[in-house]
């Protein structure tokens, strides 16, 4: 079942990502769309903070880009994720060195995972976004599977250095709690909920 069967998205849905994680989960609940990455400049947004409002601007940001190029009715989405450890945000590692110091702060310890997501009606402007915070915790880490791990290369192009939906990578995490799709990067239900909204509002 497609998700246009319970919500009339009459318009062309476009994400603001490249990510195949995110791509995944939107072909999973059947949403018809395509992909355009944002040229957004991360760097414009002070990783002094908070979390929470920090991925959301980023998430506003991406998906406002897109769509402020559009001159037909479009739908933006917009995502970014990030790992908190003690206040401290981690983005995706830039070496592999990165990589390996961010699983040695995880390893044993709690983390949160904030994305935050933007819908963005285009032409019109209009926006509503969001924030899902999901609580993990990872058991002691060897340094072995942290070096196989890094050398796989699976944890470059992840927020923390990990993915949870990896083969090896899922291995590490002891429990959650909260939404386990907000960990893979796109938290569905309250995408869905928003989605719902946005379009109820656009379709009046």
């Amino acid at each position: 079942m497609k998700i246009s069967g319970l919500i009339s998205i009459k318009r062309q849905v476009i994400l603001a990502s490249q990510s195949p994680r995110r791509r995944h989960l939107l072909t999973q609940i059947g949403l018809d769309f395509s992909t355009q990455p944002s040229n957004f400049e991360e760097e414009s947004i002070a990783l002094t903070l908070a979390p929470d409002e920090y991925v959301q601007k980023l998430a506003v940001g991406k998906a406002a880009d897109i769509a402020t190029r559009l001159k037909e009715k479009h739908l933006v989405i917009g995502a970014d994720t990030v790992v908190v450890l003690n206040n401290e945000i981690m983005n995706k590692p830039a070496t592999k060195q990165q990589a390996t110091e961010m699983l040695r702060k995880l390893s044993g310890n709690t983390h949160s995972v904030y994305t935050g997501i933007a819908l963005v009606a285009a032409p019109e402007g209009i926006k509503i976004s969001a924030v899902q915070k999901t609580d993990v915790t990872f058991r002691t880490l060897q340094n072995e599977e942290i070096k196989h791990y890094v050398e796989s290369g699976s944890p470059m192009d992840k927020a923390g250095a990990y993915g949870i939906q990896d083969d090896f990578g899922a291995v590490f995490v002891e429990h959650i709690n909260g939404c386990y799709y907000n960990i893979v990067g796109l938290p569905l239900e309250m995408l869905y909920r928003k989605l719902r909204a946005l379009t109820t509002l656009l379709n009046d």
